[in-house]
């Protein structure tokens, strides 16, 4: 009779630390765009821990993979959008792709809390174990089968300005240690102080008040630092051509598309400028290739008197073979083509297939072109009196591709982009707030040009100067003096992070070591 009531309070446990998870994983969704409320995320895994209080490691990844699969079932909703509004794909499709998505992610948070869990089985505190281990598979994630470094916690810090400024020394995973540090800190507090036990995190919270008072100085005295004046600032105009994604590779349209950016950009060069920016893809041709359409554009370059780096898809041989490029071109104010940079990280299922050749049957969601190849190396483009380094598309999310431009001898990144796909959604923002970090870790203004939005002007130091809102013909200008590039990031890139998956290793294996002893000890 006692075996039924035993599996109902089981059954009963898990279901309130599943209601916790979940509740822990609409709070970390709350705190990103367009929500936006970036205060929650320092509160946001006190559930989920109270909801790991006791369990196995077993359930331990449980819980925390039901926190991550509803924080990204939330954020990445918009994915539905890009496979059948622009996909052309039945939700059928879409569903299954969109859940595979999320559990991928939140596999990662399963196994933050699993190696948590273990840790704290063998004497190692949460206070340590959890940050490290959260940073270890953030990291991880960020370039396992391609790569999805999205919506990390510290992204979502994005607007406060002197806290992300120590991105320059550890990227956006010194940001994401604090506050799941403080998520702990908390949690323990409140425990201690409703009686449950638990006394009081002194020693930790006595780390995290360093830590995060030595932020904040180390913040705002970035934020005073004066930018040196040996480089002379270059006025920008970035261009908004709005062009609708259903018509965007129609060939009928292409005269219009030239005459909108034309027309917008005379309008932006209007007081005199130096570099003119337009989206990716904002040419749907082969610019290379166009007689008369590129050379209207070569007439510009030579009527504003500007350089213009525009986005058009280029193509080359490579072992007798043609292959296609997303690109980005530099013309001179002469007229001439001075430069191109070619997209090194290339978009699963929207510009190329994984395994084409295993499954045909599956195409990719790119209209006009066949599969894209990735660039043979990152090349910055020569503009005057300063080098840009051009981010394509989502290449904004990738850090280790920003530090590769900028040791190259870039000292302003741009990222085209055309995020018509994601619609009227959370997505543009989301995206917008990661490309802050790539600023801010290599001390270099960012320019973004978008097809719909959203165009930003991203100063050294995260803070977006000027934007646009989503889908309306638009463009914005500005002063940009080149970045000085002062950061340890640039030399030790992901170092402190490998650092964070090292020792969710060594905590690992003492966990082992200690089962195992343990069980041997039962034996003997």
């Amino acid at each position: 009779m006692t075996q039924p009531t035993l599996h109902v309070r089981v059954t009963s446990i898990f279901d309130r630390a599943a209601l916790l998870a979940v509740a822990s994983g609409i709070l970390i969704a709350l705190s990103f765009p367009t929500a936006g409320l970036s205060f929650l995320a320092w509160i946001a895994l006190i559930p989920l821990l109270i909801a790991l209080e006791g369990t196995t490691p077993r359930t331990a990844f449980r819980i925390g993979f039901t926190c991550g699969l509803t924080a990204y079932a939330i954020i990445l909703y918009w994915i539905n959008i890009v496979i059948t509004r622009y996909g052309h794909l039945p939700w059928a499709v879409s569903i299954p792709l969109y859940l595979l998505l999320v559990a991928w992610l939140a596999m990662f948070f399963g196994l933050a809390t699993l190696i948590a869990r273990f840790g704290e089985l063998s004497s190692v505190k949460s206070a340590f174990s959890l940050p490290v281990a959260w940073v270890a598979f953030d990291f991880l994630r960020s370039f396992l089968l391609s790569g999805f470094p999205w919506a990390m916690l510290g992204h979502s810090q994005y607007r406060t300005l002197p806290l992300i400024q120590i991105a320059d020394l550890t990227g956006v995973y010194g940001i994401t240690f604090l506050i799941v540090l403080a998520n702990v800190v908390l949690y323990r507090v409140l425990r201690a102080v409703s009686g449950s036990g638990i006394p009081y995190p002194v020693k930790s919270a006595l780390v995290l008040v360093i830590m995060f008072i030595g932020t904040i100085i180390y913040g705002f005295t970035q934020l005073n630092k004066p930018i040196p004046n040996s480089a002379p600032t270059i006025r920008v105009a970035l261009i908004q051509g709005n062009i609708d994604q259903d018509i965007k590779w129609s060939p009928s349209f292409q005269a219009q598309t030239v005459a909108i950016y034309e027309q917008l950009s005379r309008e932006a060069a209007k007081g005199g400028v130096d570099l003119i920016i337009w989206p990716e893809s904002a040419v749907p041709f082969f610019f290379q290739d166009e007689p008369v359409y590129a050379e209207q554009i070569r007439n510009l370059a030579r009527e504003l008197h500007a350089t213009m780096l525009i986005g058009s898809p280029a193509h080359e041989l490579r072992n007798n073979n043609s292959t296609f490029l997303n690109s980005a071109f530099a013309i001179a104010p002469n007229g001439n083509t001075i430069g191109r940079s070619d997209k090194m990280h290339l978009v699963p299922f929207g510009e190329f297939v994984p395994l084409g050749r295993f499954f045909p049957f599956i195409s990719k969601l790119v209209v006009g072109i066949g599969d894209f190849s990735p660039g043979e190396q990152v090349t910055p483009l020569d503009v005057g009196s300063v080098k840009v380094g051009t981010l394509i598309c989502y290449e904004g999310i990738f850090p280790e591709l920003a530090r590769e431009y900028v040791r190259a001898g870039a000292r302003i990144l741009v990222n085209i982009t055309n995020d018509a796909w994601f619609g009227r959604s959370s997505a543009p923002y989301q995206h917008l707030s990661i490309a802050a970090f790539r600023a801010v870790e290599t001390r270099t203004p960012m320019l973004r040009a978008a097809n719909t939005g959203i165009t930003a002007i991203i100063d050294q130091n995260g803070h977006i100067r000027t934007m646009t809102g989503l889908f309306t013909e638009a463009y914005r200008t500005g002063e940009v003096r080149p970045g000085t590039a002062d950061s340890l990031y640039l030399k030790i890139g992901d170092t402190p992070a490998w650092l964070c998956v090292l020792l969710t290793a060594g905590i690992a294996c003492l966990a082992w070591l200690r089962q195992r002893k343990h069980s041997q000890q039962g034996i003997h």
